[in-house]
């Protein structure tokens, strides 16, 4: 009995020393004390049982209060091996309106680049986190085939397929100076923030026909365990700054270089941008002054495609008179995919850039046609 007093007495002392906030801690260790040193007394499956719910209770006990108020911390999160740390993202960034206006138009987006594949993305979290959706997002966006297996239930199995498919990921985005925020284990642990890091960047470097909602910051909590007690803190996350700066990782272009090298030359390439598009432009009688609102609703882009190609477009495949915004990124969009098919690169501005009267999206995609077709007749 002297015994069990002494243990209990450090043991008092001891979460004491830890965190004082916590009556519950206190109660519940007790318990598991008193339980754990009678232990030997019990017996059967369900007392054995009992004794090791109350030992896990104590040891979140002690840690919870520990975390930041409002905090929803899972029984894996307090489970940590030393040193290690986890990223969780804080609840009330989960109401913040521009997030959930992000998180919406990923899910779109992948739902309309997976349309073909019958698959349904409802929730990052749970349906990114074994690699399925990510293998067909990136082999539909890149037209690579990955070397994976179809089906994996298992936990090795999944990030086995998560690593071959990060992998072919890091490949393709390093090169354009994208930071790598998201690993497998991270993803495989549903960390929401990792998730939506990759998204972003995928959706950056393929250049998807979606607007991101600009300056998304969240709070984080992140969680170490350091010396078998966990220690917390609340940071700050930018998952999306602005397009510009986002699609200017890309590889640089000549237009590139002439607006940084040479800004005051700007009406100088207006002026011979201008006399290029009329010179096609006026075999149909018509003549641009404005390049910035001209061309936003992708009617003369679409004509001019045709100009340069030596094709006549269809006026069933595009709207001649578009009202509406979607209508006149339908148009932009159409106009894009003829430059491809004769043989461009596909255009690093956006159709939204375009349509939203984003001078230097319409200026670089003017630029692109300028450079293969300046010497047309």
């Amino acid at each position: 009995m002297r015994r069990l007093c002494l243990v209990t007495s450090l043991t008092f002392r001891r979460v004491f020393e830890l965190n004082t906030q916590s009556i519950h801690g206190l109660q519940v260790v007790v318990g598991w004390m008193l339980t754990t040193d009678m232990a030997g007394l019990l017996c059967g499956t369900k007392r054995k049982q009992q004794v090791s719910d109350l030992h896990e209770e104590g040891k979140n006990a002690i840690n919870a209060p520990l975390l930041p108020s409002g905090t929803d911390i899972h029984p894996e999160d307090t489970l940590l091996e030393e040193n290690a740390e986890r990223i969780m993202l804080d609840p009330t960034s989960r109401e913040n309106p521009k997030f959930k206006d992000l998180l919406k138009v990923l899910i779109d987006w992948i739902n309309s680049e997976l349309e073909e594949e019958r698959i349904i993305v409802k929730d990052l979290e749970e349906d990114c986190y074994d690699g399925q959706v990510l293998q067909k997002l990136f082999e539909k966006l890149s037209g690579r085939k990955l070397n994976v297996a179809e089906v994996t239930q298992s936990e090795i199995g999944q990030k086995q397929k998560l690593q071959t498919v990060l992998e072919a990921v890091n490949d393709v985005l390093r090169p354009h100076g994208w930071t790598v925020e998201w690993s497998v284990d991270s993803i495989h642990s549903k960390n929401l923030v990792a998730i939506i890091y990759l998204l972003v960047a995928l959706a950056m470097h393929f250049q998807a026909p979606i607007r991101l909602p600009e300056h998304v910051s969240v709070q984080v909590v992140v969680v170490k365990k350091r010396e078998g007690i966990l220690q917390t803190a609340l940071m700050t996350k930018e998952l999306t700054s602005t397009t510009e700066m986002m699609m200017g990782r890309f590889e640089r272009d000549a237009f590139d270089t002439l607006l940084d090298h040479a800004p005051d030359k700007l009406n100088v390439v207006k002026t011979s941008l201008i006399t290029f598009v009329n010179k096609h432009l006026n075999k149909l009688n018509l003549e641009v002054t404005e390049l910035e609102s001209q061309f936003a609703d992708g009617v003369y882009l679409i004509l001019l495609m045709g100009l340069l190609e030596d094709y006549f477009v269809p006026l069933y495949n595009f709207f001649l008179t578009p009202e509406s915004f979607e209508q006149k990124v339908h148009n932009v969009a159409f106009a894009f995919e003829l430059m491809q098919e004769g043989g461009l690169k596909k255009p690093k501005a956006r159709p939204e850039d375009v349509v939203n009267l984003n001078l230097k999206s319409t200026l670089r995609v003017l630029y692109n046609l300028f450079t293969n077709y300046k010497t047309s007749a």
